[in-house]
């Protein structure tokens, strides 16, 4: 059914700073109410206080009683690419400010019901909960001036990807298929690579909880990508050089597996040295930090010399004797503050999200498709980093 637009939004949006950034990312929407419609949302999203419904970004916006019905059609029912949007907001972004570092950040997005895209019943471990929601990882440009939201996946359970009545009622595209967390998390910094103009940066994520995370590592390792990733305290690693074989049956030399916190605890827990790392208020304090080489443990007869080696690094909290997040990366000839720099990192990208769920409606898309969900994750992204850089231009 042909979607109907009114023939002209509120004078008052043609007139107002945004509409030249709206016009840059939505150019390539081929008709000219889908480019007023994207424009309309974005100062919704900018200016609605509280929750994000379609019908108070309408009214915002608009006088008109059809705005809302009609906003509601442009975001969960018009055929218009995301991905153009996105990389368009990818280039605005880093020629504003320069990315220190790609960081992953995950979303959890409460829903009533069981017929938004994606949605289902699961264990939330950041909540402690089980929700109802959808979960998603986005992909984010950590520069001084904050953390850009420029990318998004939505993990699909396995119930949406198998079942073809779910995949029809939510449109969901042939190619879109149930992957696990690593797989979206190296799907999207594959894209965000190719859409840079720069070099690319390294990659920040927390993994702590994915038991895939080595997965992660291994495919990033092979397209020579730099990274610090939380890895679980359980992944398995080998110490890296010539070791004696803990076993007799082994043969000298031999590399045994252990734990990644088991090994912090055998080769460094006694040995800790000091890092002088910054605050957020630019003063300097003292950190005890663990770190020692490791490669990961393989299932494959391979030689040793053929493996990349990293650096595994934590935390130390003395007084509770414990370690902090441990990460892994391939980074190794950085200094250990500034891999400590890039780890953290990945607190601001966190923040982010929160305030994107808060002030931006991240979780207030009403729609089911999964067009619909990408097209409001494109203008939230988008709202947030006009909010960040583009009104120190106006």
């Amino acid at each position: 059914m042909a979607v109907r637009y009114p023939s002209r939004t509120p004078a008052l949006l043609e007139e107002t700073p945004v509409a030249a950034f709206a016009g840059a990312l939505f150019g390539h929407l081929t008709r000219a109410d889908q480019r007023r419609w994207a424009h309309a949302y974005l100062e919704g999203l900018l200016s609605t206080p509280g929750k994000k419904s379609v019908r108070r970004l309408a009214a915002a916006v608009s006088a008109s009683p059809t705005a809302g019905q009609s906003l509601q059609q442009f975001v969960n029912s018009s055929p218009w690419e995301w991905d153009p949007a996105r990389e368009e907001l990818t280039r605005w972004a880093e020629d504003r400010a320069r990315p220190r570092a790609w960081t992953l950040g995950r979303a959890v997005l409460p829903k009533r019901g069981d017929r938004s895209v994606g949605v289902q019943r699961c264990f939330v471990a950041a909540s402690g909960r089980t929700l109802n929601c959808q979960q998603a990882i986005g992909l984010f440009l950590a520069t001084d001036d904050g953390h850009l939201p420029v990318d998004w996946h939505l993990l699909l359970p396995e119930r949406w990807a198998g079942d073809q009545q779910l995949r029809r009622q939510a449109r969901i595209p042939a190619a879109e298929e149930h992957r696990p967390l690593w797989e979206h998390a190296l799907s999207l910094v594959d894209t965000a690579a190719a859409r840079s103009r720069h070099t690319p940066v390294p990659t920040v994520a927390d993994l702590s909880d994915c038991q895939d995370a080595g997965l992660l590592v291994r495919g990033l390792t092979r397209r020579r990508h730099g990274f610090v990733i939380a890895v679980p305290r359980r992944l398995p690693v080998e110490p890296h050089g010539p070791v004696a074989a803990a076993n007799p049956r082994t043969a000298p030399g031999a590399a045994v597996p252990q734990t990644a916190e088991r090994m912090l605890w055998s080769r460094s827990v006694r040995r800790p040295h000091t890092a002088v790392v910054g605050s957020a208020a630019g003063r300097q304090r003292h950190v005890r930090i663990v770190s020692c080489l490791v490669r990961l443990s393989s299932a494959r007869e391979e030689p040793l010399s053929s493996r990349t080696f990293y650096r595994l690094f934590a935390r130390w909290v003395p007084d509770q004797q414990r370690f902090d997040r441990m990460w892994l990366t391939n980074l190794v000839d950085h200094r250990i503050d500034e891999l400590l720099a890039l780890a953290a990192l990945q607190t601001g990208t966190d923040a982010t999200v929160t305030t994107l769920e808060e002030d931006f409606g991240l979780c207030d898309f009403e729609g089911r498709s999964f067009p619909g969900w990408h097209h409001h994750m494109t203008l939230v992204s988008a709202a947030y980093a006009y909010g960040r850089l583009g009104r120190e231009e106006d």
